[in-house]
């Protein structure tokens, strides 16, 4: 799938799941209607990560939704993932996409609209923007954390490729994010501490859609 295409996006945190697993989070949120799944789980060890990766490649696949690895190319390139996630502290973009070649998706964290230019001239598929209502999911410097949909539209204008809003992002502020120039959201909490993860997704992506729909209605007009 084209990453301009995806509406939902789960990052996994199995510290967030309660007393269910990564895969469990997974499949409800397929059967709720995700589009992209990113395996971090950074606190596990290569191996672990590298048999969980393999679980939800076989979830993914069947279901047709992309697989992407945080950080770890090596671990990308073992489980036939669909591409890889990389901050601006991780390999640079243009090393991972000479190690993953032309057809995998590469995307990168960008906070600004210098890092979004740099990561797009180095050929990144998409952006993930953030934080952008802020963030308890990992540690974030303080100029990242909660730069708001507007920083989002500054980036729109600035860059051709799609963009993905992460950071404190939910089904009641999903809408502005969309509004603002992202393709789609990236969510870990929303999705994995929910109690039914399938409803929120649900919720989740029809947000997203009632939002481009509105959105393309009123520039029609």
């Amino acid at each position: 799938m084209n990453p301009s295409n995806w509406r939902t996006y789960l990052v996994t945190q199995a510290s967030l799941s309660g007393d269910r697993t990564t895969p469990e989070i997974v499949r409800a949120a397929i059967d709720g209607g995700i589009d992209a799944v990113q395996l971090r789980e950074k606190e596990m060890s290569a191996h672990s990560r590298y048999e969980l990766g393999h679980e939800l490649r076989e979830l993914t696949a069947a279901a047709g939704v992309d697989l992407i690895v945080n950080d770890r190319i090596d671990i990308a390139q073992a489980i036939d993932a669909d591409g890889v996630h990389v901050g601006q502290l991780d390999l640079p973009v243009a090393v991972a996409r000479d190690l993953l070649g032309p057809d995998a998706i590469v995307g990168c964290s960008a906070s600004t609209v210098a890092a979004a230019r740099e990561a797009e001239a180095d050929g990144a598929d998409y952006l993930g923007v953030g934080a952008v209502y802020g963030t308890s999911s990992k540690d974030v410097d303080d100029a990242k954390d909660g730069v708001g949909p507007e920083r989002i539209a500054a980036i729109a204008d600035a860059v051709s490729i799609p963009i993905v809003g992460i950071g404190g992002i939910t089904a009641d502020n999903a809408g502005d994010v969309v509004e603002a120039g992202a393709s789609g959201v990236a969510v870990v909490s929303e999705i994995t501490a929910a109690s039914q993860p399938r409803i929120a997704t649900e919720a989740l992506t029809d947000v997203i859609e009632t939002t481009k729909s509105v959105a393309t209605g009123e520039h029609g007009r």
